[in-house]
């Protein structure tokens, strides 16, 4: 009985249930269309999800810390957009530009970071704020149509891979890519830099008061989401192509993903794997929705009810009464009797 109630326990774990659920929503996809575990077609598939699975690792980072960061979907825009414009087809500028994206996503992490942690704002003001700039900027430069092209060499990571390899067809560039971010991301997190993370995410206060550097901590994962956001616009870019609307909502897919892996939000807890299982569940999701036929309108109401519920579960887990052992009262001796 014991071990079926630790069982139990560890399936209901917050953690844990994103991959149960991961295997319950491509057993529906294969019921639907068998051929989906099909070595192309799986390929196909984590090629498409690897953005939002880097986005959510990104994304981890900051919530984790106890932040948030909604200005990832317009910076994926405004990067695709930048690329197109300064690379205009070149090849020779290809390597430059995408040089100079990693720096104005490390420069709008860093920004974010220092106005949440330095000028105290919340950081759902602050990455809000983000996003509205860096929508009107990039409308503004482009006159409200992107312009310019991406080069072929550009395009690799997003749309080429590794050729004929047995079974599989090919494997994408974007899925090295994917796990690439995904082991560094694991590693970091057993650093000490992400053991402050959790830590400042959990109580910051205390992590402050222990020496932990939280405010340098925080700033960093606010680069290392931009960074992430970097990455996902160049694998978009090369994949979809050029658009104004790449990044559009982004910022609320990728959220959903993080919280439906068992990340609290307010942090503190939460693993960067199920973080990015999340991911691959809301992209499995949406594939099962193609297959269906559903209204993609359906997307954003599907999103938010899988916040509504993971913040309620999460608050529930915080309030619940922790069992404390009661001191059994010494029992009274009677006193004897006179004869």
């Amino acid at each position: 009985m014991t071990r079926v109630r630790e069982l139990l326990l560890r399936a209901t774990n917050p953690t844990a249930t994103v991959f149960v659920l991961l295997v319950f929503v491509f057993a529906a996809v294969f019921v639907k269309n068998p051929g989906f575990f099909e070595g192309p077609s799986l390929m196909a598939f984590l090629k498409q999800a690897a953005p939002l699975v880097i986005l959510a690792a990104g994304q981890y980072f900051v919530i984790v810390s106890g932040n948030f960061d909604l200005s990832v979907g317009a910076l994926v825009g405004a990067q695709v957009v930048i690329a197109a414009r300064l690379i205009d087809g070149e090849e020779s500028r290809t390597f430059p530009v995408m040089a100079v994206m990693v720096l104005f996503g490390i420069a709008v992490g860093l920004v974010n970071g220092l106005i949440t942690t330095a000028l105290k704002v919340q950081s759902f003001i602050t990455t809000l704020g983000m996003l509205l700039v860096l929508y009107g900027a990039i409308r503004l430069w482009t006159g409200g149509a992107p312009t310019g092209s991406l080069s072929e060499s550009f395009r690799v990571l997003g749309r080429m891979g590794i050729e004929n390899v047995p079974v599989l067809g090919q494997i994408p560039w974007a899925l090295v890519v994917m796990v690439a971010v995904g082991a560094g991301s694991v590693l970091l997190m057993r650093t000490r830099f992400g053991r402050v993370l959790m830590a400042a995410g959990d109580n910051d206060r205390a992590a402050a008061l222990s020496g932990a550097r939280v405010d340098t901590a925080r700033t960093l994962a606010f680069v290392l989401s931009g960074v992430s956001a970097t990455i996902a616009g160049v694998l978009i870019g090369g994949f979809a192509g050029v658009s104004a609307q790449v990044g559009d909502g982004l910022e609320f897919t990728v959220i959903t993903a993080v919280v439906l892996g068992g990340v609290v939000l307010g942090g503190g807890r939460g693993s960067v794997l199920a973080a990015m299982a999340g991911a691959l569940v809301i992209e499995a999701l949406f594939t099962l929705f193609n297959q269906f036929a559903l209204p993609a309108t359906l997307r954003p109401a599907v999103q938010g009810a899988i916040i509504i519920a993971a913040v309620a579960y999460a608050a529930r887990r915080r309030t619940r009464p922790v069992p404390t052992a009661t001191a059994t009262p010494p029992t009274a001796t009677a006193s004897p009797t006179p004869s």
